[in-house]
């Protein structure tokens, strides 16, 4: 079985891959203040609802944007499970090019998200836009020929609504739902009205932008842990994905397999 990390700012996601199946998922807080070994029981434990034992893992690989904690799971996969881990970074064999100016600065995230979807949406012949709905909202370029361009970065959802409360006296937080209408008739519908509506228009004006830059209609793919609320109320997205990460580290691991 192959265990794939996806280490966010937000949150730790864990993937169980039985082959090319993903048998198991899960997600944890991201704590910075954490060691190897509380995260080692914390782990085990969550296998262990997942009826997996540690002698099943016999790979692991991992993503990370949290260089802090990056050190401390490979430390914990080799004393939990005994493998050495994959650790993504631009250097690393994927499937795409990375045509960047500066290859090392894309998040090991974006890249993963970017192999994984020319890997399941390349052959559409398409540029590819992937719109990751997480911490910070993302838009990664590919193009037709699994060429890595660029993209676009923005505050994620959550990241605007915590600093509209705790920048003003009198907003409250809201919990984010899709608003029924745009006009809001109190102040909580008001601030959802801004946040979400706010948000979409964001995507669909990004998207039409870099379209008119590609000089073609892209494929648009969503994942992230907001997709589910925004995608749908936008006119761009093709597809929605939400395990893409995930399958993208998996995708990577089997590719470095047999390279």
């Amino acid at each position: 079985m192959l265990l794939a990390i996806d280490i966010g700012n937000s949150h730790i996601v864990f993937g169980i891959f039985e082959k090319e199946k993903l048998v198991g998922e899960f997600r944890a807080a991201t704590q910075l203040h954490k060691t190897s070994d509380e995260y080692g029981v914390l782990l085990k434990s969550l296998l262990l609802d997942k009826n997996v034992t540690p002698t099943q893992i016999s790979g692991a690989i991992i993503a990370s944007v949290v260089p802090a904690l990056t050190e401390v799971f490979e430390a914990l996969i080799q004393i939990c499970f005994t493998v050495t881990p994959i650790i993504v970074t631009h250097q690393l064999q994927t499937g795409i090019a990375i045509r960047y100016d500066r290859p090392e600065q894309v998040g090991a995230d974006r890249i993963v998200n970017a192999a994984a979807a020319f890997h399941l949406f390349g052959s559409k012949g398409q540029p590819l836009i992937i719109v990751d709905f997480g911490t910070a909202t993302t838009f990664d370029v590919v193009s037709d020929q699994g060429d890595y361009l660029g993209g676009a970065i923005a505050p994620g959802l959550v990241v605007s609504a915590e600093a509209l409360s705790s920048r003003t006296a009198k907003l409250p937080r809201v919990e984010l739902i899709a608003p029924k209408n745009v006009i809001g008739r109190e102040t909580s519908e008001s601030i959802r009205s801004g946040l979400v509506f706010g948000h979409v228009g964001l995507v669909n004006e990004i998207i039409s932008r870099a379209a008119l830059e590609l000089n073609k209609t892209p494929y648009v793919v969503a994942t992230g842990g907001l997709s589910g609320l925004i995608a749908p109320l936008c006119k761009v997205i093709s597809i929605v994905r939400p395990t893409l990460t995930l399958e993208g580290l998996m995708i990577i691991y089997h590719k470095g397999r047999s390279s």
